[in-house]
C-alpha cells in the first residue's frame, strides 16, 4: 500500500502537469521526474504480485532515469545562479543510458546492482539539494527566498521520516510511511513551483491541514461502511492510507478525466457540474427574466414620473408663497431621485455589451487610482499599490473594470472618514480548475457587520441614508460578465474585497 500511494500520487501529479494549459519548462521537468518515480513504484507494486523479470528491469530503468531528471529539474529551479551545468546533466544522462544497457545484459543479475543504482540516484539528489542551498544563499531577501527555504527544510524532514524504521533497533515498530511522506513532499514541491503566490508558511500548513482532515473523515467513512457490511473492523492504518490516496489524487484525477471527456464529448460541458452549480444556472435564468422585465418596468414608472415632475414645475411657477414653492421642490427632487433609482436598476438589469481587449490589469488599476486620488474625499487617504508586474494580460473591458475598481474604492474611502490606508494588490491565482489573477482592495475602515456582510451584494440593500444599494450588485455583475467572481472579508481592522478573473 505504501508504494501504491506514492505511485498514484506521482502519476496524478505528472499527468495533471502535462495536461495543464500554461505549464512551463520547470513544471515539465517536474512532471518527468514524477513520471520516473511512478515507473519505479508501479514496478515495485506489480513485482510483489507478479514475479516477472521485466518488472525488475522497469524498476532499474526508472531509478536510472530519476538521476538526470533530478539534476535537470534542480538546474531549472535554480536558474542563473545554478552551480549545475548542462554538462553535468548530460554526463548523468550518459551514465544512466549506460546503466540502461547493462540492465538488459546478464550483468543485471549482479547481487548489488540495485544498491549501486540507488546510491547513484542518491548522489544526484544530493547534488540537486546542494545546488538549491547555494541558490537560496545567493538570493536577496524576499518572498521567493522564503518559499525556497521552506523546500530546504522540507527535504531533510522528509528524509528523517523516511528512515523512521531505524527506531526498530530500540524496540519500536513504526508503520511504513515512506510513501505518504514522499507523496507529501512531491505535493509540496508542486505547490511551490505551480503556485508562486503561496509564500507564507501558514498557506502551506493550511493545505496540509485540509488534506489531514479530509483523510481522517474519509477513513472514518470507510471504517463505518466496512464495519457495517463485514461485521469486523478493518485495520485503521490501511484505511488511513487508502483515504489519503483518494484525497491526494482526487483533484488531479478530476482534471485528467475532464480533459479526456471534453476531448471525446466537447459539447457535454455540464457533465462535471456539481449540484450547487445548478443553483447558479437557476440564478442566471432569473437574471435573464429580469433583463426582459426591466425595460417595461422602467417605462411604466418613468412616464408618470415625468408627468408628476412637469406638473410640479408648472405649479411652482404659479405658486404665490415660499411654503408652496418648498413643497413643490420636494416633489421635483423626489421624482429626480426615483428616476435615478430607475436608471441604476436598468444598469443592473440590462445585459452588458463588453468591449474586451487583452491588456494589463495593473495599467487599468493605476489609471483608476489616478482618478480616485484627484477626488477630495481621498485627501486624507494613504493609497498603496502592490501590483505584480509578472501578471499576464487579460481580456477586459477597460471602462467597466475601472467602474468596478472606482466604485469599490470610493466605498472604502467613505468607510474611513478620518483617514486610513487603501491598498490595491494584484497576484497570480492558479486553482486546480483554472488559472487567472486576483485583484485585492483593502481598507482600514470600520468594517462591515456580520449581518450586513451576507447582504451587501443584494440589489437595493444599502446602509447609507441616501444610497440606492445597487453599486456593489452592479460591480459583481460586471465581474461575472468577465467570467470572474468576487468575495469579501471584513472585521474590526477593515474590509478586503477580492476579485478573481480567470485566464481566457
Amino acid at each position: 500500500m505504501d508504494a501504491l500511494i506514492l505511485a498514484a500520487t506521482s502519476f496524478t501529479i505528472s499527468a495533471s502537469l502535462v495536461i495543464s494549459r500554461r505549464r512551463n519548462k520547470l513544471q515539465e521537468a517536474f512532471a518527468g521526474l514524477c513520471a520516473a518515480v511512478f515507473v519505479v513504484q508501479a514496478a515495485i507494486v506489480l513485482g510483489e504480485l507478479f514475479k516477472v523479470d521485466a518488472l525488475r528491469k522497469a524498476e532499474y530503468l526508472g531509478l536510472l532515469a530519476i538521476a538526470p531528471l533530478t539534476l535537470h529539474f534542480f538546474r531549472l529551479l535554480t536558474r542563473k545562479t545554478s552551480v549545475l551545468s548542462g554538462g553535468a546533466v548530460a554526463a548523468f544522462a550518459f551514465i544512466s543510458t549506460g546503466g540502461a544497457v547493462v540492465v538488459f545484459t546478464p550483468l543485471s543479475t549482479m547481487p548489488h546492482l540495485r544498491a549501486a543504482i540507488r546510491l547513484y540516484m542518491i548522489c544526484a539528489l544530493a547534488m540537486g539539494y546542494a545546488a538549491l542551498m547555494w541558490h537560496v544563499k545567493t538570493m536577496p531577501p524576499g518572498s521567493e527566498k522564503k518559499r525556497w527555504n521552506y523546500l530546504l527544510y522540507a527535504c531533510p524532514i522528509a528524509l528523517l521520516l523516511c528512515n523512521i524504521d531505524l527506531l526498530s533497533y530500540w524496540g519500536f515498530t513504526p508503520p511504513a510511511i515512506n510513501g505518504i511522506v514522499l507523496s507529501l513532499l512531491l505535493y509540496f514541491i508542486l505547490l511551490i513551483i505551480a503556485y508562486p503566490q503561496l509564500n507564507e508558511l501558514h498557506d502551506f500548513l493550511a493545505r496540509a491541514l485540509v488534506i489531514l482532515i479530509s483523510t481522517v473523515i474519509g477513513a472514518v467513512i470507510f471504517y463505518l461502511v466496512a464495519s457495517y457490511y463485514n461485521g469486523s473492523a478493518p485495520p485503521l492504518a490501511g484505511l488511513l492510507l487508502a483515504s489519503f490516496l483518494v484525497v491526494i489524487s482526487l483533484s488531479p484525477l478530476r482534471m485528467i478525466v475532464r480533459k479526456i471527456f471534453s476531448f471525446f464529448y466537447p459539447e457535454s460541458k455540464g457533465v462535471f457540474r456539481s449540484l450547487y452549480e445548478f443553483d447558479e444556472q437557476l440564478e442566471r435564468e432569473k437574471a435573464l427574466m429580469l433583463e426582459e422585465m426591466a425595460p417595461v418596468f422602467a417605462h411604466e414608472i418613468r412616464n408618470p414620473l415625468g408627468s408628476i415632475k412637469g406638473a410640479a414645475q408648472y405649479l411652482k411657477d404659479e405658486a404665490t408663497t415660499d411654503e408652496q414653492r418648498e413643497l413643490l421642490n420636494v416633489i421635483v427632487e423626489g421624482t429626480d431621485r426615483l428616476n435615478a433609482v430607475v436608471s441604476k436598476f436598468l444598469d443592473y438589469a440590462r445585459p452588458y455589451q463588453l468591449h474586451r481587449k487583452r491588456q494589463s490589469v495593473n495599467a487599468v488599476i493605476r489609471k483608476a487610482v489616478s482618478i480616485i486620488a484627484a477626488n477630495k474625499l481621498a485627501e486624507e487617504i494613504n493609497m498603496i499599490q502592490d501590483l505584480d508586474d509578472r501578471l499576464p494580460d487579460m481580456l477586459l473591458d477597460e471602462q467597466m473594470m475601472m467602474q468596478v475598481i472606482m466604485n469599490m474604492a470610493l466605498n472604502a474611502i467613505e468607510s474611513m472618514p478620518h483617514g486610513g490606508t487603501l491598498t490595491f494588490k494584484t497576484s497570480e491565482h492558479q486553482p486546480d480548475t483554472g488559472e487567472g489573477i486576483n485583484i485585492m482592495i483593502r481598507d482600514t475602515g470600520k468594517g462591515i457587520s456580520k449581518e450586513d456582510l451576507n447582504n451587501i451584494f443584494k440589489p437595493f440593500f444599502t446602509t447609507k441614508e441616501r444610497g440606492v444599494g445597487l453599486g456593489l450588485a452592479i460591480c459583481q455583475k460586471i465581474i461575472k460578465e468577465h467570467g470572474g467572481s468576487m468575495n469579501v472579508q471584513s472585521g474590526s481592522s477593515g474590509t478586503l474585497f477580492t476579485i478573481h478573473l480567470k485566464a481566457v
